[in-house]
């Protein structure tokens, strides 16, 4: 094989690479490390605004195969019908549900045990107790029942929660117990203490936690966001937040970076991070290992993993 593969981890920094194509580094810079025509295989640089990593993929008219590094794909949909027939998308399962898990659980418990309202009074020198909610006891509704929402619910079982609920977009059995199919929301809603949303970003799912949803959701309920911004209807959850009956923590928003000016930063009841889910020190073995196989069955014609759609199908 003598295609290219445009990587944008340098080559030279992941072990295991199979020898034949010609590996191109580009992480997202304005000059292009070869002819894009000539990419086969291509990986999109991870958390570059969504025009940077579609810049190249008109003028790739011999790519196979357009690999993301992030779970979801949405960022890189608007492209796909400037691509030929044929061409495999894949995502990067298997990459962030430690980290987005570890994220969820953090945002969960800091904002039931008040952290954020701790950390502002040590700013201020004040010795403020009390007794905030446990996450013990509490039923907690996953939304997006995937690998990261499994991943989340591995790390709450220890935590003596009561229980967990799972929803995806169809009925299925696991290990665990049932998951829901999303026509079961309005039922499930009003149980929930922690409503957990991990679905990918969807026609189906844009704006699924809207006001009739949250409205569903019990007086005092968490509503965590580690999917996608557009997954919750921003003015909707800002009259929740406002009148006091829901709180939230998210760490992806619509908008997205979130303006300094926004309403969402001073809401009560309310913590933000700045979609860190995936960024952190697990991400980067993780997606080397993952490029590994995924070239090494590319070069061997061997059925790729994490394959979404095929262009074309």
């Amino acid at each position: 094989m003598t295609a290219d593969v445009w990587l944008p981890i340098p080559p030279d920094e992941i072990e295991g690479l199979p020898e034949g194509p010609a590996y191109r580094h580009w992480d997202g810079e304005e000059t292009f490390p070869a002819d894009p025509a000539d990419c086969a295989f291509y990986v999109v640089p991870y958390m570059k605004p969504g025009p940077v990593g579609l810049r190249p993929l008109p003028a790739m008219r011999s790519v196979q195969v357009v690999q993301t590094l992030s779970a979801g794909i949405d960022h890189v949909e608007p492209a796909l019908k400037d691509l030929p027939a044929g061409v495999r998308l894949c995502n990067a399962r298997g990459v962030h549900e430690a980290s987005t898990a570890e994220l969820a659980l953090t945002l969960i418990l800091a904002s039931l045990r008040g952290i954020p309202d701790f950390v502002r009074a040590q700013d201020r020198g004040e010795w403020r107790g009390g007794f905030r909610p446990a996450l013990a006891d509490r039923t907690v509704l996953i939304v997006g029942y995937g690998s990261i929402g499994a991943a989340i619910e591995d790390r709450l079982v220890p935590f003596e929660v009561a229980p967990v609920v799972r929803v995806a977009r169809s009925a299925r059995t696991t290990e665990r117990g049932p998951v829901h199919p999303l026509t079961d929301l309005p039922a499930l809603l009003p149980q929930a203490d922690v409503v957990v949303l991990s679905t990918p970003l969807t026609e189906a799912t844009r704006h699924l936690a809207d006001a009739d949803f949250l409205a569903r959701m019990k007086d005092g309920a968490l509503l965590v966001n580690v999917a996608r911004g557009p997954v919750v209807h921003t003015k909707a959850l800002l009259t929740e937040l406002e009148s006091g009956r829901l709180t939230a923590a998210l760490d992806v928003t619509d908008p997205e970076p979130l303006p300094g000016d926004h309403p969402l930063w001073h809401a009560p009841g309310i913590v933000v991070s700045p979609h860190v889910g995936g960024p952190t020190s697990a991400f980067l073995p993780r997606a080397k290992r993952l490029l590994v196989d995924q070239l090494n069955r590319f070069v061997n014609q061997e059925p790729l993993r994490n394959v979404i759609l095929t262009t074309g199908a």
